[in-house]
């Protein structure tokens, strides 16, 4: 059994949801969000994309209708958060980083308690439970106690939990960290499945491969900006190429490679195991590798990525 569509009671889709404008987060003298602008529209997934400490979850936060905003100004449904909060959070699923299952309880009756919360009706509540662990392929697992569960089913339930009360807008922070790739998959099916039957999605997430797979829009973030914004598509043809070619040298030959085929690509990256070529050809471009004169240990002629884009916006250095 299939999650309920959600309502839309807001009109036709594409309609804003969300709208941010000059959206800032201060925690005294330190700026996690700074001034930002976005949108988001009925029946679409928009992602937030940036490394950690970026101010994805700052304002995932104030999305949410939990940290109050600082400047600017965020509507919700066309709502004011600083006074329609309730209202708000009441149309709202929420998926948190870490998820606050009861490990005590059953599956079943985690989402029980919780759906009361909402002032459901205990045998609606039953009722609706059972059908979200239908949804989230846990219903075999109803009596069973949380604790014991793996990370993916627990992820799954929290999901199944966000979904309670029938939300227009789901909110999900971080939705796949620490699974394996089946569970990770298997989460991606039911997210694309929810947006099918109409409800919206806002995820915050550092794995592309999330991004691109989920994102009909997205937004990068870096130091609490935004420094791009469009579908996954649009931003690696925006602002990489085609195509890359990934050349592995003998160790120390990098950089004295790298100034040989300079002329070969776009832009040309050396880096401390590989030289990186952005071109749109990369057949021609590794065909050419040969011609000035070297002899790389692998060639590797692969499509552009969205990681390329997150790592061209937003630099490969860690920031702590």
């Amino acid at each position: 059994m299939s999650a309920p569509a959600a309502s839309t009671s807001d009109g036709a889709p594409g309609r804003p949801l969300v709208v941010a404008q000059g959206l800032t987060k201060r925690f005294g003298d330190f700026t996690a969000v700074d001034g930002i602008d976005f949108e988001v529209r009925t029946g679409e997934a928009f992602g937030f994309l940036g490394p950690n400490g970026a101010g994805k979850s700052s304002t995932m936060r104030m999305v949410g209708c939990v940290s109050p905003i600082t400047a600017g100004t965020l509507r919700l449904f066309d709502l004011d958060p600083r006074v329609d909060g309730a209202r708000i959070r009441a149309r709202l699923g929420v998926v948190p980083q870490q998820d606050s299952l009861d490990e005590e309880l059953t599956l079943r009756e985690n989402l029980i308690v919780y759906a009361r919360y909402f002032d459901i009706p205990r045998a609606v509540a039953g009722r609706k439970a059972m059908e979200l662990l239908e949804f989230a392929q846990l219903a075999e697992r109803a009596d069973d106690r949380v604790e014991p569960l793996s990370g993916g089913m627990k992820r799954r339930l929290t999901i199944a939990r966000s979904l309670v009360n029938d939300p227009e807008l789901l909110l999900l922070d971080e939705p796949t960290t620490g699974l394996d790739p089946q569970a990770r998959h298997l989460v991606w099916d039911r997210l694309y499945r929810l947006k099918q039957r109409g409800v919206s999605l806002v995820l915050t997430t550092h794995y592309m491969d999330e991004a691109e797979q989920l994102c009909d829009r997205l937004v990068v973030m870096d130091g609490g900006r935004i420094v791009a914004e469009g579908s996954p598509l649009s931003l690696i043809q925006r602002y990489s190429t085609r195509e890359v070619v990934e050349m592995r040298m003998a160790p120390g030959e990098n950089e004295a490679a790298a100034e040989k085929v300079a002329d070969l690509a776009e832009r040309v990256e050396a880096l401390p195991d590989r030289v990186l070529l952005y071109a749109d050809d990369g057949d021609l471009a590794a065909a050419e590798v040969h011609r000035h004169g070297l002899a790389p240990q692998s060639v590797l002629v692969r499509r552009s990525t969205l990681e390329d884009v997150f790592l061209r916006l937003t630099g490969r250095t860690l920031v702590d």
